[in-house]
């Protein structure tokens, strides 16, 4: 009989498998960063318990694009500074993807808040710019001209925040309890660069980044930078604190009962 591909795989293949993927090589990207402060009751408003404020209200937007053989990829994300135990890091609020393999292992495995959108870096000589956009709207576009050649930092590592969890069969809470994953990237940049300009906002009812306003802009730069990244579950959470919040990850918080009839898919 032929190999049924659905069918369950050997230990070797699964080893294999994982052994693969423990040894990437680098991957570079060029990026685009913009840090600016915000109101602080807006950002304070979009952080689920037990994430607390840091002292300055931050926003970043970070919009890269991903030279991958045959497979080019866009990614970007909207985050607020967040502060757990002690550690310092960003929430993210959503994570535009141009691809679905770049979504499945986010999502399933560190809880990433990730959705499917249009991801652009564009440079012309000194011109920049750099967009996030769903359904139509570029709900995030950073413009400007790069200014000057900025010293390569040190390796660094960085922490983001994310929430884990099933959404319940019946309609109702969760299917397990909730766990909020510290999300450790190690950060590396060979290139570096000030851009001078500016960050436009645009209202979107999908992604409403609208909320955290521009008040002052901290800082844009354009760059080349390699990171991996490791999880970790550091508690579990209060269900009916981090229910109100799990709108942020959905476009419509009902799609997720909106499942097709029996056979109809």
């Amino acid at each position: 009989m032929a190999r049924v591909r659905y069918g369950a795989r050997s230990e070797a293949e699964i080893a294999a498998s994982r052994s693969a993927s423990s040894k990437l090589p680098d991957i570079w990207s060029t990026g685009v960063v913009a840090v600016w402060e915000s109101d602080p009751d807006a950002v304070a408003a979009v952080l689920p318990p037990p994430l607390k404020p840091t002292g300055r209200p931050l926003v970043r937007a970070n919009i890269s694009k991903v030279d991958l053989p045959g497979y080019p990829l866009g990614a970007g994300s909207v985050a607020v500074a967040a502060e757990h135990g002690g550690v310092e890091g960003w929430y993210p609020l959503v994570m535009p993807m141009t691809h679905e393999r770049a979504l499945i292992g986010g999502r399933e495995v560190f809880g990433e808040p990730k959705k499917l959108g249009e991801v652009t870096v564009e440079r012309d000589g000194l011109v920049v710019t750099a967009a996030l956009a769903r359904h139509g709207i570029a709900f995030v576009e950073v413009r400007g001209a790069v200014s000057a050649d900025l010293p390569i930092p040190e390796p660094s590592q960085k922490t983001d925040f994310y929430f884990k969890f099933l959404p319940g069969v019946d309609g109702s809470g969760f299917d397990a309890e909730p766990v909020l994953v510290h999300c450790l990237r190690n950060e590396k940049i060979r290139k570096l660069e000030r851009i001078t300009g500016d960050v436009v906002l645009r209202e979107s009812m999908y992604d409403p980044v609208a909320d955290l306003p521009v008040r002052s802009l901290v800082d844009i730069t354009i760059g080349e930078k390699t990171t991996d990244q490791k999880g970790k579950v550091v508690e579990r959470v209060s269900a009916q604190a981090l229910l109100p919040y799990i709108h942020q990850r959905y476009d419509d918080p009902q799609q997720i009962h909106d499942g097709p009839p029996e056979g109809s898919a």
